[in-house]
């Protein structure tokens, strides 16, 4: 059975963050093509809108059904999966890290720029100073941020072993995590039934703490007010 056959219908995602559709296209390249995905998604800015939680959770369930002779898809065994998802993850944020430290002088050279400003450089070399550890870690389970905070990381000149260090912890948690859960609860009948519903839940809980910040924000500049 191919993954075009699976028994779900995701109509409440779109088409393009639809993780089924998007690995059923890459056919024989699904593999190399998760990899390439995580790995820009990580590391380059364009990669910015690739549902990277969704991936993982689908890889990991349809490693589970293949392995219960489901023949879903071909895909290697889950600790070689892994180990592969959480090196491009990893990869991705060095990358990503060196085009921040590379591009920002550059990027910031004006202050008055559009995209950037001087005050930015300031306030995340700040952060990463105080939080440094815990958000880059944290980063890695919340779509956009974990993009865009290598490339800051880089631009504010976080240092380079602690933000190593810190990645790689983070590409563990989220990489392996996320797709050996997706592993587990994809040998749960009513998860696979209702594998259109977990998904969803998935990005939701992703988008969390973008929603808590943003909440948060909202009460401090009251507050201030």
């Amino acid at each position: 059975m191919r993954a075009t056959d699976l028994p779900v219908n995701l109509a409440l995602l779109p088409s393009w963050l639809d993780p089924e559709v998007i690995l059923s296209s890459l056919g024989w390249f699904l593999v190399p093509g998760l990899c390439l995905i995580i790995f820009a998604e990580c590391g380059l800015l364009l990669g910015f809108f690739l549902p990277g939680d969704s991936l993982l959770f689908t890889a990991g369930l349809f490693i589970a059904k293949d392995a219960a002779g489901d023949g879903l898809v071909d895909m290697p065994p889950l600790w070689l999966t892994c180990l592969l998802l959480t090196a491009c993850a990893f990869l991705g944020n060095v990358v990503g890290y060196w085009i921040g430290a590379k591009a920002g002088p550059a990027l910031f050279s004006k202050p008055d720029s559009k995209l950037f400003k001087q005050e930015h450089v300031v306030k995340t070399h700040a952060f990463f100073e105080k939080y440094g550890p815990r958000a880059i870690v944290l980063a890695r389970f919340v779509p956009i941020v974990r993009t865009f905070i290598t490339a800051i990381a880089g631009v504010g000149r976080m240092d380079p072993k602690k933000f190593f260090a810190f990645s790689a912890i983070g590409a563990v948690l989220w990489a392996t995590g996320v797709t050996v859960l997706g592993y587990f609860l994809g040998q749960i009948e009513f998860v696979h039934k209702n594998l259109e519903v977990m998904l969803v839940l998935i990005v939701f809980i992703s988008i969390v703490p973008i929603i808590f910040e943003f909440v948060k924000a909202r009460r401090e500049r009251k507050h201030a007010a």
